[in-house]
């Protein structure tokens, strides 16, 4: 039940601040955010609620600590594996680069000319069943590594023996790729697509931070794009998103035939790019477009595919308090 939510944002907070909230509050919810389909419905429901707490109760927490209580509060509290992007995008909006290692900053990136169609696949999933998997396949495949006399003490320096202690943006596929025979078929499929959607999110953000693509090239050559033909910002984006879906859907392994045939509709409607958004095996793909009138061929055509429902959405701000009166 999602009053677990709130109860945990209550802990996460008095546990942190050292207080105990003084009084209680009659809240009403209402969303349109579809739940388990990798929306971070449960992070925009941690986050505001949060924030409101903040305002109620003069907190004086900054955006930064909003976010920190909200994932404690699903992480830690409710023991739900989860990262730290749903709460930490959830509270700053717009695009945002987060260090998942302490102390977690967040460099925010102007970029906002972005429109999107939220695709619903109606099939549901829970992030509690998919991201454990996933998390002990990687686990398995470092301790063969850090294990080794083959591995050299150097990219051991890299390692570590669970998914998030390695420096994966250090780490390179030529440098790891020798070992991957140490560790199951499946370990080496996470592993790897966990060091290619590292390498292509980097880029992708440094293209959106004002960086040119051609600057990429030889790295995005390896993936198979074509910069001559997706110079420009948006094109770009798309490629590097149907690239991610590609690891995502044959490395990290979490698409179904469902996801596939919504998706394969919406390209074939004008999308630039689609992907899977969040643990995927079920619930949403996002899908990137240019044109105005694209964003409601891509709905259509996403809905006879089999999708339940669609939303056309752009970049937004973060948490904030709007008055209803």
């Amino acid at each position: 039940w999602f009053g677990n939510y709130f109860r945990a944002v209550v802990r996460a907070v008095e546990e942190k601040l050292k207080i105990g909230l003084s009084h209680g509050l009659r809240v009403v919810v209402i969303s349109d955010v579809p739940v388990a389909s990798g929306l971070a419905s449960s992070a925009a429901l941690e986050v505001a609620f949060t924030y409101l707490l903040n305002r109620e109760y003069g907190l004086d927490l900054s955006k930064k600590d909003v976010a920190e209580i909200s994932y404690i509060a699903e992480h830690d509290v409710l023991n739900i594996p989860c990262g730290r992007l749903d709460q930490y995008g959830s509270t700053f909006g717009g695009i945002i680069k987060l260090n998942t290692k302490p102390p977690y900053d967040v460099y925010e990136i102007p970029f906002k000319d972005i429109n999107l169609v939220i695709l619903d696949s109606g099939v549901r999933h829970s992030t509690a069943e998919i991201h454990p998997v996933r998390q002990r396949e990687i686990d398995e495949g470092l301790k063969r590594l850090m294990e080794s006399d083959k591995v050299p003490r150097k990219l051991k320096e890299k390692l570590g023996y669970r998914y998030y202690e390695p420096k994966w943006e250090d780490i390179s596929l030529e440098e790891i790729e020798p070992y991957l025979s140490l560790m199951s078929e499946n370990s080496a499929k996470r592993i790897v697509f966990t060091i290619k959607m590292n390498e292509l999110t980097e880029v992708a953000l440094s293209v959106l931070g004002g960086e040119p693509p051609i600057k990429y090239r030889e790295t995005l050559e390896q993936y198979g794009i074509d910069v001559s033909k997706a110079h420009k910002v948006h094109e770009f984006l798309g490629e590097i998103m149907n690239k991610q879906h590609e690891l995502l859907r044959d490395l990290y392994e979490v698409s179904l035939p469902e996801l596939e045939k919504i998706r394969n509709a919406a390209l074939k409607a004008g999308a630039l790019g689609v992907k899977i958004s969040g643990a995927g095996l079920g619930g949403a793909l996002i899908a990137l477009f240019k044109d105005s009138d694209k964003g409601y061929e891509i709905s259509r055509a996403a809905l006879k595919a089999g999708a339940s429902r669609t939303f056309i959405v752009k970049i937004d701000e973060g948490v904030k308090v709007e008055s209803i009166m």
